[in-house]
């Protein structure tokens, strides 16, 4: 090879060598074969080809486009994982089910044997429960992060505690306190209770939370069936700044608590012991949940997020709209 590259005799050989490897599928050994050249000579023609950019790689998949969605939000919030799942129908109740089924198979993926996980209610978790399929006994152990809520038992955090422990193989810890006290007062000696305490703090040391990252504009908001209010005082709360629920806070768009009197009666871990948990799971299915989802990225309160496309569009819109 001179300074000025190879001679055409190689460069044909590499352009030859390239295309029966990299085109016709063929290994390196037999190529060598073939052209009556070692593979150690193959190898380094290859090398020497693709360094020339000679080889160019394009993969067209059905998937691209979710990749290049779980890229966009990885690099606008510090996320270690991201998955996207297809809508492929306009009903929101099959998308809900993919997502949570995206969601399971990454729970089971990373949850070591003995990992304790934490939990929120929701109807988005339930959904997570329904695809959770135990491959045997485990030591995992499923902790509510809040208080039940009564006359919902298909969203409560302990019957979804009890499903997921089922899906997973392991057990599950109850909570028997209200998500919502009638005071400031009786909230703080419902905290004050050893049976309460003991399950937030076992909710504090998890290895890995699930979240259900809720709502506050629909009128079907999981929330709402929790707490209900009028829709003048729902209409205030947004004018205020709220913007999601997390855990039950009600927190604005930077995923910081607000200051309303509905979240010191709350039965929950704080937002900010949460926040040591180390593998922190965020799951939402749905455009109402674009406002929430930016919310607990902003705060910092997930590092992983399981969404659907068209939800993942929005926030992202959204954040490049703020940043103009």
């Amino acid at each position: 090879m001179n300074a000025s590259g190879p001679d055409p005799d190689t460069l044909r050989l590499i352009a030859r060598v390239l295309t029966l490897h990299f085109q016709e599928g063929l290994l390196q050994a037999d190529i060598a074969n073939s052209l009556k050249l070692s593979t150690a000579k193959v190898n380094r023609l290859i090398k020497q080809g693709r360094e020339m950019g000679m080889v160019e790689f394009r993969i067209h998949s059905p998937f691209q486009r979710l990749f290049e969605l779980e890229r966009q939000m990885k690099e606008r919030w510090p996320l270690s994982a991201c998955l996207v799942v297809n809508t492929v129908t306009e009903n929101a109740e099959i998308t809900l089910d993919q997502v949570g089924k995206s969601a399971a198979q990454h729970l089971q993926h990373i949850l070591g044997p003995t990992d304790v996980l934490a939990i929120s209610g929701g109807k988005t978790l339930s959904a997570v429960a329904d695809h959770l399929k135990p491959g045997g006994a485990t030591s995992n152990v499923v902790v509510p992060m809040t208080g039940g809520v009564q006359g919902q038992h298909y969203t409560d955090v302990n019957h979804i505690a009890t499903r997921i422990a089922d899906g997973l193989g392991g057990s599950a810890t109850l909570i028997h306190a209200p998500l919502h006290a009638d005071t400031q007062d009786e909230r703080d000696v419902l905290l004050s209770v050893r049976a309460v305490s003991d399950v937030l703090t076992q909710a504090r040391n998890a290895n890995v939370s699930l979240l259900g990252l809720g709502a506050v504009t629909e009128e079907d908001a999981t929330y709402y069936k929790a707490h209900p209010l009028s829709e003048e005082d729902r209409s205030q709360l947004y004018d205020s700044g709220v913007r999601a629920e997390l855990l039950g806070h009600l927190v604005d768009c930077e995923g910081e608590l607000c200051s309303t009197a509905l979240n010191s009666r709350l039965v929950s871990l704080p937002l900010k012991d949460a926040k040591l948990v180390p593998i922190r799971i965020g799951v939402a299915s749905g455009i109402d949940k674009a406002e929430p989802v930016r919310a607990a990225l902003n705060g910092g309160h997930i590092s992983t997020l399981v969404i659907d496309d068209v939800t993942a569009q929005a926030v992202l819109n959204e954040a490049s709209e703020n940043a103009v």
